[in-house]
């Protein structure tokens, strides 16, 4: 019996004909889909008759596992509780893209791979499925990974249940996979991502400021510390704010003392603070003790990684000073100033550091 295949538009897909092969995944049944690197085949990690089957299907031996695909960077916590920082700088660089990550497991087997693909098709797929999606290269283990669907029904049509056919994949060519469980990383496969990605990545140094609204003192924060480092290619620089649910630009106020220190913060748009940047920070700096206390409720981990930026001013040495910077937001120009020249202070000093 011949696989069914299944035409959906490569940018813009119909969700029903999508849904249609999620059910058939949810059901135990195999899926060959379009992914940004090469087609793959689509099976319910967690059903043993399903896994079973692609086992069959692929030629693949018992030990060698498959990798399974997340539609949002934040669900990788669901299968890993990988804490070092390197790790989520690839995933928040690369991802959604052509990167695999071999990090330790949270049940079952040592390792999992883990990749969110960057295709609309792929990452509909695995939202709709509902479960758990094991997605190995669309070929028999050996062959080449196929860049259509026609490629990959040349040697699986007739042993999967449905095809999608969604164009020609983008790369042609299977993800990068990097092991994290290493003592340092390895570049287990090379893809898209090469050696000097990687060795570039591994030696940088996230420095992450925080405050409410992005808006005002991680602002000036950040621009100040990118001045300050700039020509270093080792150090990156972000910030992000607790209270951020619509993103907007800097403050007029905070703009005007930035261009007074010669920094153009006009570009800056507000990002909200979320997992993934606070796991990938070497140092994360706070602008005030309920900053750091909601850092902390999320991200528990990175305790040792959290301090309030004022512990870096001239002044932290004094007894008794409150650490907390105020938010000028909403405040007479003056308020702006004093918070720059706190902030600048205390960046002075973190630079020398860092």
């Amino acid at each position: 019996m011949k696989t069914e295949v299944i035409k959906v538009h490569p940018q813009c897909p119909e969700l029903d004909r999508i849904a249609q092969c999620a059910k058939v995944i949810r059901q135990g049944g195999l899926v060959i889909f379009p992914t940004e690197t090469v087609y793959g085949i689509a099976a319910d990690f967690n059903n043993p008759k399903a896994i079973a089957r692609l086992r069959q299907v692929k030629k693949r031996s018992d030990e060698k596992p498959f990798s399974i695909l997340i539609s949002q960077k934040g669900l990788i916590s669901n299968y890993t509780s990988a804490g070092e920082p390197v790790v989520y700088k690839f995933i928040d660089q690369y991802w959604p893209g052509p990167l695999t990550v071999i990090v330790p497991a949270r049940a079952g087997s040592a390792t999992i791979g883990i990749r969110m693909p960057d295709h609309v098709i792929a990452l509909k797929l695995v939202q709709e499925a509902q479960c758990t999606i094991a997605a190995p290269s669309a070929n028999v283990e050996g062959a080449p990974p196929p860049k259509t669907c026609e490629e990959a029904l040349k040697a699986l049509d007739g042993l999967v249940d449905m095809a999608i056919d969604g164009g020609e994949a983008k790369y042609g060519q299977s993800s990068s996979v990097i092991d994290f469980t290493k003592a340092k990383p390895v570049l287990v496969r090379e893809g898209a991502i090469v050696q000097d990605d990687l060795d570039r990545l591994v030696k940088t140094k996230t420095i992450l400021f925080v405050c409410t609204g992005n808006s005002c003192r991680s602002v000036m924060a950040e621009y100040l510390l990118k001045k300050m480092v700039k020509g270093r290619s080792d150090v990156e620089v972000v910030s992000a704010g607790t209270g951020v649910f619509i993103k907007s630009s800097a403050s007029s106020e905070t703009i005007a003392v930035l261009n007074r220190e010669g920094m153009d913060a006009s570009p800056h748009v507000s990002q909200p603070l979320n997992t993934i940047l606070l796991k990938k920070a070497d140092l994360i700096l706070v602008m005030t003790r309920t900053h750091r206390q909601q850092v902390l409720d999320w991200v528990p981990t990175v305790e040792k990684r959290v301090y309030l930026l004022r512990e870096f001013a001239s002044a932290s040495g004094d007894s008794g000073i409150n650490m907390d910077i105020p938010d000028p937001i909403g405040k007479p120009a003056e308020s702006y100033e004093e918070c720059m020249l706190t902030v600048k202070d205390a960046v002075s000093k973190l630079v020398k550091l860092i």
